[in-house]
């Protein structure tokens, strides 16, 4: 596919106009992760039961998933800073494709533990994507937009959750009575065999979702991409970094720093929210799994519309004091889901997810602009390993709900988080906007 000549890039790396067809291409890729995020809420519901797991084992699920982000974010920011990031979104949507073809041999094996290699593996084809697709977002065009484009990107990820949602609640959730009620009433024999039966149902969803990347594949294959480098220009001369000197740098960086404690506690909040929801409806009375994903289908419908009511609200007041309170309002809901009566929790739960929209891609991109241009790779892919806050804070709930006998309870966990999310965003509007004396 031809490039279009009339976009310029910049000496900065940004160019002068966006590409509208490579960015829109660029966005769906915020839709294919948001797949098998939604689905790992399913599976954890369904391996709980299949495998007689605890909250706390369940939990792992996400631990492999965001773990996996954890371990290849660095190779993966050292190999795009090398190449480009077209090439590192491809070298991604390759390693997912191998993830999501190891649920083949994992429903055979029917064991626990090859189900969370296959999907630590489909992490780490996810994190080279998103070490690439956030930062590639936020600088195909001009720079005073970087922060809307990425919004505007990150608002393709709930077509993706809401896909994996229903992929899960009519490909591997079925009718009937709960997985519990129905293994409750089985001998020995025919527990073996409902079993493999439930395995089974776990790989059906990865088999469309590897169709649609090897599609995507292609076309990012045939479509031609700036490269949105940094050149060394008079105008724009920029010095290389070692890898040693980069770490040193963003450790002495205040802004940055506390960017990443924020983005730990928020996608650990998120991750655990929608990890336990599901378990939350079931233990508050919800007939079933298959019932119970509705409430999660909810939760990605409020999630996409919070992040257009977000954007309204961040083009007229600043993003940093909406976010503040956006966390205010996360904290006090949270606390209501904690230690409400009645099935009411379980709709806070879902109000949360209008709360939750705009936090990470703005913690993303303030990360970006407090940093110089040299080291914003390293700073891109760290930010990105920060999300393996949904590896801890997930396990954290389950093991607070294994000792508490209550999931609900456990919620708490979830609730500190958003309030440290709040104290971050609120320092951050303070130093920027320090009243007169």
């Amino acid at each position: 596919m031809a490039k279009n000549t009339s976009i310029k890039q910049l000496p900065d790396g940004y160019l002068d106009k966006t590409p509208i067809f490579q960015f829109i291409l660029l966005s769906c890729l915020f839709a294919l992760w948001g797949i098998p995020v939604s689905l790992n809420d399913i599976l954890i519901t369904q391996f709980k039961s299949i495998f007689n797991l605890s909250d706390f084992a369940s939990a792992l699920v996400q631990s492999a998933f965001y773990g996996g982000y954890f371990l290849i974010a660095i190779p993966a920011s050292l190999i795009i800073k090398k190449t480009n990031y077209k090439i590192g979104i491809i070298i991604g949507l390759a390693v997912y494709i191998l993830g999501c073809s190891l649920f083949y041999p994992a429903s055979t094996m029917a064991t626990y533990t090859m189900f969370l290699a296959a999907i630590l593996a489909m992490a780490f084809g996810l994190s080279f994507l998103e070490t690439a697709s956030n930062t590639f977002s936020s600088m195909l065009g001009p720079k005073k937009y970087a922060t809307l484009r990425l919004n505007i990107s990150q608002n393709f990820q709930p077509f993706g959750a809401i896909t994996g949602v229903l992929l899960g609640k009519y490909l591997i959730f079925q009718e009937g009575d709960s997985l519990h009620s129905q293994i409750s009433k089985l001998n020995p024999e025919q527990l073996h065999a409902f079993r493999l039966q439930q395995l089974m149902l776990t790989l059906q969803p990865y088999k469309y979702i590897i169709i649609i990347l090897a599609i995507v594949m292609v076309l990012f294959l045939i479509t031609s991409y700036p490269n949105c480098k940094p050149t060394n220009t008079k105008e724009n001369i920029v010095e290389k970094a070692s890898f040693s000197e980069t770490i040193g740098y963003l450790v002495r960086n205040v802004s940055f720093r506390n960017g990443i404690i924020a983005q730990f506690v928020y996608v650990g909040m998120q991750t655990a929210v929608w990890s336990f929801t599901i378990r939350l409806a079931l233990e508050l009375g919800a007939q079933n799994e298959r019932d119970a994903a509705n409430f999660m289908l909810y939760s990605f419908l409020c999630f996409f519309m919070g992040k257009f009511i977000a954007n309204v609200f961040m083009t007229k007041f600043n993003p940093k004091l909406v976010l503040f309170i956006y966390s205010v309002i996360g904290t006090l809901t949270l606390l209501y889901i904690t230690f409400a009566s009645s099935f009411h929790a379980v709709y806070a739960a879902i109000f949360t997810s209008i709360l939750m929209g705009p936090c990470w891609p703005t913690i993303f991109a303030n990360n970006l602009e407090v940093v110089e241009k040299k080291y914003i790779e390293i700073a891109g892919a760290i930010t990105v390993m920060s999300i393996v806050g949904g590896a801890v804070v997930p396990a954290i709930q389950g093991y607070v709900s294994d000792h508490l006998h209550s999931m609900q309870q456990a919620f708490i966990v979830s609730a500190i988080c958003f309030a440290i999310v709040g104290i971050h965003f609120l320092r951050e509007y303070l130093k920027h906007n320090k009243p007169a004396v």
